[in-house]
């Protein structure tokens, strides 16, 4: 595609309108937010608004930053939230991150597929979610046990009886389904207590998070149809 003269200089009008911008925002976002981190500013493409990844989130300012809009912006025609596939971007992890040897891995099938999962032992959505996943053939997980104490006080001692079982998987499976608690004392080594730092180091909030090898985020539970379409949309 080629640029007219005056198409060519509007669109360095832009950019450069769009980078003048970006010393103010981050500068008055820091006064009123003295130890924030900002990651990064973007010019949006609608109402003249910048994206400001801020503290793990996404907000919007307007070009002086005098006000901020926190909330998600929704593609009405095409019905796609477009802050949180941004997020997804934004918060996307190399697959490398990952110290599989700390998770529960089953393999169904051919195991061809790959999935990370951030799953706790006591989140009614992580229950939702193994049974959806239960219907996805062909696919490694890795489930990282992930107990998010302020909700679930009992998780992460759960989680470790669970890690600590003569058989991880058929723990998990016995404690998802019917709630059955090994009967161990959790004490044997586990990598609980790292999965949650590591967790927090990646800004998991909630439970189940998924993740592709393309490094792709969802966060929430997902039905198995959809993960379908994100497992071949994310596998490379």
């Amino acid at each position: 595609m080629k640029f007219t003269p005056l198409a060519l200089a509007a669109t360095l009008l832009f950019a450069t309108a769009a980078q003048a911008n970006e010393p103010l925002i981050r500068k008055t976002l820091l006064q009123q937010f003295p130890g924030a981190t900002i990651s990064s500013v973007q010019k949006t493409p609608y109402s003249g608004l910048f994206e400001v990844y801020l503290d793990g989130q996404l907000v919007y300012v307007d070009a002086k930053a005098q006000y901020v809009f926190a909330g998600d912006v929704i593609d009405l025609k095409n019905r796609t939230n477009l802050t949180q596939a941004r997020l997804n971007q934004l918060q996307a992890v190399s697959w490398g991150t990952f110290p599989l040897d700390n998770a529960l891995k089953t393999v169904k099938g051919n195991g061809a597929r790959k999935l990370i999962l951030f799953s706790d032992v006591d989140c009614p959505y992580c229950r939702k979610f193994e049974a959806e996943l239960a219907k996805v053939d062909n696919i490694t997980v890795y489930t990282f046990l992930y107990p998010i104490e302020g909700l679930h006080p009992n998780a992460p001692q759960v989680s470790k009886q669970i890690w600590c079982a003569p058989d991880r998987n058929k723990a998990w499976d016995d404690y998802i389904t019917n709630r059955s608690v090994p009967k161990n004392d959790g004490k044997c080594a586990n990598p609980v207590e790292s999965n949650i730092a590591l967790g927090n180091k990646l800004k998991v909030s909630g439970t189940p998070t998924l993740f592709f090898v393309n490094g792709q985020r969802i966060p929430g539970m997902v039905p198995a149809a959809q993960l379908e379409k994100l497992l071949a949309a994310n596998t490379k």
